[in-house]
């Protein structure tokens, strides 16, 4: 077995595969940093862009797509914003979190948003606050999208199945 200060097996198809997949940008990137400095997320987790741009430079594939990092980034597209050889970071990100899903990685609060979203309709859980709050306002405990319309429901859980949105979560 191999120890973590041991480099990690590279697999330069990695990189052409998120390329392929319309991550081309990610060849672009010459580790400026600007990402990393400037990302919202990173200021108060583990993530750092431009570890991860690298990561994907370099086909560390099996550091890549089960790492926990790559759910920390809130897609708020800063880095996209700030990176002066337009980047599509936040394109990136969601490419390998597609790929990463793909082989069996989500992170659990991701799984739960989408298990809400195939029971619900809404990717948020209203609880019971939420429907009282409405009904002091005045307003029908449940607002006016798939939580009170079934048909619309209905829809929205054939779509998860023909899919298989919910094979991928479990």
């Amino acid at each position: 077995m191999a120890s973590d200060s041991e480099p990690k097996a590279v697999d330069p198809a990695f990189t052409k595969s998120v390329v392929d997949k319309g991550a081309e940008t990610i060849t672009l990137c010459f580790q400026c940093g600007t990402c990393t400095g400037g990302c919202p997320s990173g200021r108060v987790t583990a993530f750092r862009t431009r570890k991860m741009m690298r990561r994907v430079q370099l086909g560390f594939k099996d550091e890549v797509l089960p790492a926990d990092e790559l759910w920390l980034c809130t897609t708020c597209t800063t880095c996209d914003e700030r990176c002066p050889r337009g980047v599509k970071i936040t394109d990136i990100i969601m490419t390998l979190r597609n790929m990463a899903v793909k082989e069996g990685y989500m992170a659990e609060a991701h799984k739960n948003t989408a298990r809400s979203l195939m029971k619900s309709g809404h990717a948020i859980p209203l609880g019971d606050a939420f429907r009282k709050m409405r009904e002091t306002l005045g307003l029908d405990s449940e607002p006016p999208t798939v939580l009170s319309d079934k048909e619309a429901l209905d829809e929205v859980k054939k779509i998860i199945k023909a899919t298989h949105f919910d094979e991928l979560v479990g």
